[in-house]
């Protein structure tokens, strides 16, 4: 959150930063404050989180036009549903992943059931002191299928 950003949000994501981080005294509130909150939703007319908007039309083409904006670079954090829209729709370019070493059990799925393929590279991984794993993957890679089968099998 170094460089300067704005936000593409999903409404439920929205809805629960704007409860928490415009009454935050933490570091990255003042950021995320400052950040232009570009928001899916269907449902909202109304947006309270100061530099908040809605997306105008549909989301692929909402986003598609901000992408072409000379505009600071675009994050999505949460909204795993906006997500799997962008998707569908090649507009992710990267996915910065941070993978804890904790399990708690059943979850939201980022890449659930109706997730398209796609191959990702690897641009380059870090792992903190405490075992959080920090990836950043780049989309467009191409496909690799594997495969166990030895070039000639066995007779078993």
């Amino acid at each position: 959150m170094s460089k300067p950003f704005d936000l593409v949000l999903g409404r439920k994501t929205y809805e629960i930063f704007a409860a928490h981080w415009p009454h935050s005294d933490d570091p990255g509130a003042e950021l995320l404050g400052r950040a232009t909150k570009h928001v899916a939703s269907t449902t909202r007319s109304e947006l309270e989180w100061e530099n908040s908007k809605l997306i105008e039309g549909g989301v692929p083409e909402g986003v598609r036009a901000l992408k072409e904006e000379d505009g600071p670079e675009l994050q999505v954090h949460g909204s795993a549903n906006l997500i799997q829209t962008l998707l569908e729709h090649e507009l992710v370019d990267e996915f910065r992943m941070k993978i804890y070493p904790l399990v708690l059990g059943k979850g939201k799925r980022l890449f659930d059931g109706g997730t398209a393929p796609a191959g990702l590279e690897l641009a380059s991984s870090q792992v903190s002191s405490t075992g959080v794993i920090m990836a950043t993957y780049r989309s467009g890679a191409e496909i690799e299928y594997g495969s166990f089968a030895a070039e000639t099998p066995s007779e078993a």
